[in-house]
C-alpha cells in the first residue's frame, strides 16, 4: 500500500486547528484504535495526529531548552560533583541505664557553618510511644454530611480541610530539648530511672550539618559505679561491638531503640572464643514503632562467657543500637560500636596512666587473621614489648592483656596484618582501667574508628575535665581545635596542633573565655594525616577517677551532588 505523503507547514501563521482521531470503548479498561486505511479522511486524521504530536514533542523541547538544570556552584568545567551541605541529619541515643543513683545529660550543638542553608531547628524526644506524627485528621461524626452529598454543597466538609501536617522542620512540641542556633550547645537532663527511654535526635536546616548529641551518666552506687559516655549514632541496619562479657561481676545490656513509625525486626549474634553462640531466643526480637528495648547478654550467652563480640542485624526497619557494660565496683561505660570490619583497625585514646588494658579481636570471615599490634607514642608507631601480635581463628573471638601498654605516655593503637598478603577482616575493642590511689577505678572502652576527615565534633566539655588525643596514622598533620561558647555563655576559642607522622599527642582541651556551661569541641584536619582522635572527659567522683572516652568521628556535613548536564533528548527515550 503506498503510503501517504505528508506536507510540512513552513511560516510563522497560526496553527491548523487539531481533531484528534476518535477512540471507542471496547470494555473495562480498554479502548481500540482506528484502523489506518487508504489515503482520506482516515489519512487526514493521521497527519493531524502526528502534526500534534509533533507539536507538543517540540513544546516539550521548548521547555526543556527555557528551563535547563542550573548548574552546581563548585562543580567544574570537567563535571565534577559539587559539594551541598545536609539538609537533616537524625541519631539515636539509647536508654541510659543508669540505676537509682545516676543522672544522665544530653548535649546537642551544631558548629557554624559556612553554607548558605538558613532556618530549621534541632530536637530531641523520648522513644517510649509510638513515633508516628499525627499527620491524620480525627475522623469526621457520621452526621458531619450526609453520604453522597457534593462536595461542594452545605455542610459537606470541605475538599482539603483536614488538619495540615505539622511542619517536619520544626520541633515538635513534646521536644524534651531544643536547639535553637549552631554555634551554642543546649544541655538537659534525660529522663530518670532504669526504665527511662531511649533518645531520638533531629536537626534540619542550618542545623543539620554537624549536628551531634552527647549523652554522659554519673553512676555513684556500686553496681555500675563510674562514668558512661557516648556520642549518639544514626540508626542502621548493623552494628559491630567486641568487648562484652557476661563472666564474673559483668552485667551487660544492649539498648535497641526504634524511632520509626514502623516495627524492626532484629537478630543478636553473639560470638566466643569457640564461635558462633547459637540460640533461638536471640532472633526475631521485635522492637515497636517508637519504643525502647533493652536485653540483658547473659540471658542469651548460655552461660558466662568472658570475651564477647556481639553483632547485631536488623531484618526489618532500622534501630540505634548501643552495648553498656557494667563491672560491679569496677567501673562502667558504652562500649562504642566499631568500625566496619576490616584489616587494619586503629583505636585512639589510650591516656597515659593506662592501669589496665584489655584487647578483644574477632574475625568474622572463615579466615584465620594473623595481626600486628602496635602503638603510636609521641614519636611514632612502635611494637610493645611482650604484646608484639595475635592469632585470631575464623568466626572466633581472641583477647590478650596487655598491662600497663601505655607506660605513662598517651597513645593509640594499631592492629595490621602480619602479612600484606593475608589481610583478613578484623573487629576490635580495647578495655582500659585506670586506677587512683586509693584503689578505686573507672573502666572505658575504645574502638576500631574511621579518619575524623574533614571535620568532627563531641559535645558536653566540661572546665577543667576534658583531654584530646589525636593520632596521625600516616604523614605529619595540622588540625585546628575549637572550643564553642558555653551553653551559659562565653567567647570561641581556637587551637592550632601539629602532629608527628604516626605520632600521638594529647592536650588539654581548650576552653571558651568566660565559660559558663558545657561547651563542644570541633577538630578540623587542615593538612596531612590521616588523623584519628578520640576526647577524654574526666570527673573525679567520691575517690573514683571515673572517665569515659569517645571518638571523634567526621560528621559528614556535606554530600556529593552528581554534575547534571542538559539533554533533551531524554523525552526521546
Amino acid at each position: 500500500m503506498k503510503k501517504p505523503a505528508f506536507r510540512k507547514k513552513s511560516g510563522a501563521g497560526p496553527e491548523e486547528p487539531f481533531e484528534p482521531a476518535a477512540v471507542e470503548p471496547t470494555g473495562a479498561g480498554e479502548t481500540t484504535r482506528p484502523a489506518v486505511g487508504p489515503p482520506g479522511r482516515s489519512a487526514g486524521k493521521t497527519t493531524q495526529s502526528l502534526l500534534a504530536a509533533a507539536v507538543v514533542l517540540a513544546a516539550v523541547l521548548g521547555i526543556a531548552e527555557a528551563r535547563p538544570p542550573a548548574s552546581p556552584a563548585k562543580a567544574d568545567a570537567a563535571g565534577a560533583p559539587s559539594t551541598a551541605q545536609v539538609e537533616r541529619t537524625a541519631a539515636v541515643c539509647p536508654q541510659p541505664l543508669q540505676g537509682l543513683t545516676g543522672s544522665t545529660t544530653l548535649t546537642a550543638y551544631t558548629p557554624p557553618g559556612t553554607g548558605s542553608a538558613t532556618g530549621g531547628a534541632g530536637w530531641l524526644t523520648d522513644q517510649s510511644a509510638p513515633a508516628v506524627p499525627p499527620t491524620a485528621a480525627p475522623s469526621a461524626p457520621a452526621s458531619a454530611a450526609p453520604s453522597g452529598s457534593p462536595s461542594g454543597s452545605p455542610g459537606a466538609t470541605p475538599s482539603g480541610s483536614a488538619t495540615p501536617a505539622p511542619d517536619k522542620n520544626a520541633a515538635p512540641a513534646d521536644a524534651k530539648l531544643t536547639l535553637t542556633k549552631p554555634g551554642t550547645p543546649a544541655t538537659g537532663p534525660a529522663t530518670n530511672g532504669d526504665a527511662a527511654p531511649g533518645t531520638g535526635a533531629v536537626a534540619t536546616g542550618a542545623l543539620a550539618p554537624g549536628f551531634t548529641v552527647t549523652q554522659t551518666t554519673v553512676v555513684t552506687e556500686q553496681r555500675g559505679l563510674g562514668l558512661s559516655g557516648l556520642t549518639c549514632t544514626p540508626e542502621n541496619t548493623s552494628f559491630w561491638f567486641a568487648g562484652a562479657s557476661t563472666a564474673g561481676d559483668r552485667v551487660d545490656y544492649l539498648s535497641l531503640v526504634n524511632p520509626e513509625s514502623s516495627a524492626a525486626v532484629v537478630d543478636i549474634q553473639l560470638y566466643g572464643d569457640k564461635g558462633l553462640i547459637d540460640n533461638d531466643a536471640a532472633n526475631g526480637i521485635t522492637v515497636a514503632p517508637g519504643s525502647s528495648q533493652s536485653v540483658l547478654l547473659s540471658t542469651l550467652s548460655k552461660g558466662a562467657v568472658t570475651d564477647l563480640a556481639v553483632h547485631v542485624v536488623v531484618r526489618s526497619g532500622r534501630v540505634g543500637a548501643a552495648l553498656h557494660a557494667a563491672d560491679g565496683a569496677k567501673g562502667a561505660d558504652w562500649i562504642p560500636a566499631s568500625a566496619d570490619p576490616a584489616p587494619t583497625q586503629v583505636l585512639p585514646g589510650l591516656p597515659a596512666d593506662t592501669s589496665a588494658a584489655r584487647l578483644v579481636v574477632w574475625a568474622p570471615t572463615d579466615d584465620d587473621a594473623d595481626l600486628k599490634i602496635q602503638l603510636s607514642g609521641k614519636n611514632g608507631w612502635f611494637t610493645p614489648a611482650g604484646n608484639e601480635s595475635i592469632h585470631v581463628k575464623a568466626g572466633m573471638v581472641a583477647a590478650v592483656d596487655l598491662g600497663k601498654v601505655t607506660r605513662d605516655e598517651v597513645a593509640g593503637l594499631r592492629l595490621s596484618p602480619s602479612d600484606d598478603k593475608h589481610a583478613v577482616p578484623v573487629v576490635a575493642g580495647l578495655r582500659i582501667d585506670r586506677t587512683g590511689g586509693n584503689g578505686k577505678s573507672d573502666a572505658a572502652w575504645l574502638t576500631g574508628s574511621n579518619p575524623i576527615g574533614a571535620r568532627a565534633t563531641v559535645a558536653d566539655n566540661r572546665a577543667g575535665a576534658s583531654t584530646l588525643f589525636l593520632t596521625s596514622t600516616g604523614d605529619a598533620a595540622t588540625v585546628k581545635v575549637t572550643a564553642s561558647a558555653g551553653s551559659g555563655g562565653g567567647t570561641p576559642a581556637t587551637k592550632e596542633v601539629q602532629l608527628p607522622a604516626g605520632g600521638t599527642v594529647a592536650i588539654p582541651a581548650p576552653e571558651p573565655a568566660g565559660l559558663n556551661g558545657v561547651f563542644a569541641l570541633t577538630v578540623e584536619t587542615e593538612s596531612g594525616g590521616p588523623v584519628v582522635g578520640a576526647r577524654m572527659l574526666s570527673i573525679p567522683n567520691k575517690d573514683v577517677p571515673m572517665f569515659t572516652v569517645q571518638a571523634l568521628r567526621d560528621d559528614h556535613s556535606t554530600v556529593q551532588v552528581p554534575q547534571a548536564a542538559q539533554d533533551p533528548g531524554v523525552v526521546l527515550r
